[in-house]
């Protein structure tokens, strides 16, 4: 069983590696959301970082339970999702999107105790990007001004998402770090020493010493 479990990681390892060599689509058109503050567009999104993670959630009018409630799947989602500094981190921002509006969304995160930024869609976005209802992840790439699809998974894809890792291996970019297969001059850092406590991370900082110790031995088993 363990050879069998160490061939699905590998096999895993191998299929995010392609993922990084997916063709990029361009979104040529623009699109405007509701957010806490008021309108945003898509590229608001990014909150400045190069990589967004885009999860359509089902929460509207017809849905199950509204407007008390989202899907019980989306509600499940929500509710798995890690502290988001660790993506951050990676130069990766997630949001969650849904036709609700914003009132809603705030009472039903609030009773729910989830953080994550939540928008409201007013225009085609959910349409032309697969998820015209249900659910499904959207992942894109900013470039300056210019935005690129670079990937999109739905149905029981989704059950894989809420943990960092997850998300960072559906991204262009992975998770950056130097034992992944990526494309040449794609950002990698040392394996393991970008980690931190989701509340002490500093933007550019030399990793602690004694972690470096730590994750230098943890390394050598992670490859094994």
């Amino acid at each position: 069983m363990l050879l069998k479990e160490k061939a699905h990681t590998r096999a895993r390892d191998a299929l995010a590696a392609e993922r990084r060599r997916m063709p990029w689509m361009a979104v040529e058109k623009s699109y405007v959301f509701e957010g806490p503050a008021g309108k945003a567009s898509l590229l608001d999104l990014f909150e400045g970082r190069h990589q967004l993670i885009v999860y359509r959630a089902f929460f509207e009018p017809g849905v199950h339970g509204w407007p008390d409630q989202a899907c019980r799947g989306c509600s499940m989602v929500a509710d798995q999702v890690a502290h988001l500094a660790h993506l951050n981190a990676r130069d990766t921002t997630l949001v969650f999107v849904s036709r609700a509006p914003q009132a809603d969304i705030a009472r039903l995160k609030a009773r729910m105790g989830w953080e994550m930024p939540w928008f409201t869609i007013t225009d085609s976005f959910d349409t032309d990007f697969d998820v015209g209802e249900w659910h499904g992840t959207n992942v894109f790439y900013r470039d300056g001004d210019r935005i690129f699809r670079t990937y999109f998974i739905n149905n029981r894809g989704d059950e894989q998402m809420g943990g960092t890792w997850n998300y960072l291996d559906i991204t262009s970019l992975g998770r950056q770090e130097a034992w992944e297969d990526s494309p040449q001059g794609y950002p990698q850092t040392p394996t393991h020493k970008w980690w931190n406590w989701h509340d002490s991370y500093v933007p550019d900082a030399a990793p602690d010493r004694k972690w470096v110790e730590v994750s230098d031995a943890g390394e050598a088993a992670f490859r094994n």
